[in-house]
């Protein structure tokens, strides 16, 4: 048997385990459900205005915010809580392949299945759009109203003005989902990394990842502070390059006029950070003792 065969029977002796499985169902629903209520705003406010929004928009008005990006996240730690799963059928799997074979087909399931999960939160908002929406890749008459008339900041609603100018819904839509994709990769390859370290730590460290995010928030940090706009200012850059939630987030990146990081910087970041997660897991994988409970599909 190839190896690459071995690797993709791994990868769907995972996915089989969704079937039926209450925690997948659980994960699944919560993020529809959270996708319906965090892109309400937008919804009602077009529907309150009787105008139409380009298909993609609830997606970025929704996602382009920090707070919201973080909320989806968390259900990766249902998702992932429990991985590595070690299943009646493990140690069968260890008798005709190697440790780290039987791991990589651990990040398959990981990659593709946070792949896949994204891709739903993606597409469940652009259903919620329903017939008040259009495919055509121009701005909406609603993110104009949004952007420049001040209402979307009181509404909070992040239909920022550069993000208007600078870019076309297809585009920032493909870099939104790129960085919810890249900062939820980071996130499960550390959920990984620290289970294969203690059952329990994938957890622990999932739910501090994200309170380092949420604590790293300039707007968090300005009203416990009290900053002075100045000192707001040079926060958010600082912030910008510091928090992983920040680097998750588009509108806070540099279009040409300011110090915050490039698209391209978080991009890498994302990249490098997971595969040093990985590689660590690979090296945790070596002496890793299997701890068969005898139960699960």
């Amino acid at each position: 048997m190839s190896e690459i065969r071995q690797i993709r029977l791994i990868a769907e002796a995972n996915y089989r385990r969704w079937q039926h499985n209450p925690q997948i169902i659980l994960c699944f629903s919560l993020g529809f459900i959270l996708c319906f209520l965090l892109s309400d705003k937008v919804l009602s406010f077009a529907q309150e205005h009787d105008t139409v929004l380009q298909c993609m928009e609830p997606f970025i008005w929704t996602f382009g915010d920090a707070n919201a990006i973080l909320i989806i996240s968390l259900l990766l730690l249902l998702l992932f809580a429990d991985m590595p799963h070690l299943g009646n059928e493990v140690p069968f799997y260890l008798i005709r392949i190697n440790r780290k074979t039987w791991l990589m087909g651990q990040v398959v399931y990981l990659v593709t299945a946070t792949f896949g999960f994204i891709s739903f939160i993606f597409l469940s908002t652009c259903v919620l759009a329903g017939g008040r929406s259009y495919t055509a890749n121009l701005w909406s008459e609603t993110a104009a109203i949004l952007g420049y008339s001040g209402i979307g900041n009181e509404i909070a609603i992040p239909a920022f003005v550069k993000v208007l100018e600078l870019s076309f819904p297809y585009k920032c839509t493909l870099h939104i989902y790129g960085l919810m994709l890249g900062y939820s990769l980071l996130m499960a390859s550390l959920i990984l990394c620290l289970n294969l370290w203690s059952k329990k730590l994938g957890m622990i460290g999932g739910i501090l990842f994200s309170s380092f995010g949420f604590v790293l928030n300039p707007e968090f940090i300005a009203k416990v502070l009290k900053l002075p706009q100045e000192q707001m200012r040079m926060a958010n850059i600082l912030f910008g390059w510091l928090s992983p939630l920040n680097h998750a987030t588009y509108y806070m990146h540099n279009f040409g006029y300011d110090n915050l990081p490039k698209l391209w910087v978080s991009y890498l970041f994302f990249i490098l950070g997971s595969l040093v997660l990985l590689w660590l897991s690979f090296k945790k994988m070596k002496n890793y003792t299997f701890e068969f409970t005898g139960t699960g599909k």
